[in-house]
């Protein structure tokens, strides 16, 4: 299980991502004014292991997680939601991510091939702006922290236009 704390996602912020006994497993910087909503993950010596940003001149909010430097995923809004997911990740490989739940009130499934690979939410937690991403074992942490991550700018960005 990782911890998040919601004002994270604050553009111009500096944050930690920790883990159940409190050790930071992730360091984010989300470089104030970025025209592309960039974070950067680092990891505890302090290397930047992950990159999230926006893409621009795309038809919907899409958003670039990179690994390494290497193109790993791209979380994209849809244009239409059934079952109220509003976000599709492709990642390398069959099958896409799908996001299911309320991602505004950070209840949400992460589901890979009918399988869940991670489960957010808030409910576990009495304070009230953090929430937790248990992960499925075998999976990418560092991919599904990162999704989480964009799909909390992208709704963040999307607050900020309404």
């Amino acid at each position: 299980m990782y911890l998040i704390r919601e004002k994270l996602f604050r553009l111009g912020d500096r944050a930690e991502i920790t883990d159940e006994s409190g050790t930071t497993v992730l360091s984010v910087d989300g470089p104030a004014f970025s025209l592309r909503n960039r974070l950067v993950l680092r990891d505890p010596a302090g290397t930047a292991v992950a990159e999230v940003h926006r893409r621009l001149a795309t038809l919907r909010p899409t958003y670039q997680i990179t690994v390494s430097g290497e193109r790993v995923a791209e979380v994209r809004k849809r244009s239409f939601s059934p079952l109220g997911a509003r976000f599709t990740v492709d990642v390398a490989g069959p099958d896409q991510l799908d996001i299911v739940g309320d991602l505004l009130g950070h209840e949400f499934t992460i589901r890979r091939g009918g399988h869940t690979v991670a489960t957010v939410s808030k409910r576990w937690f009495s304070v009230h702006d953090t929430f937790g991403v248990q992960v499925a074992p075998g999976q990418d942490d560092l991919l599904i922290l990162a999704t989480v991550l964009a799909l909390n700018i992208a709704e963040d960005q999307d607050r900020a236009q309404r």
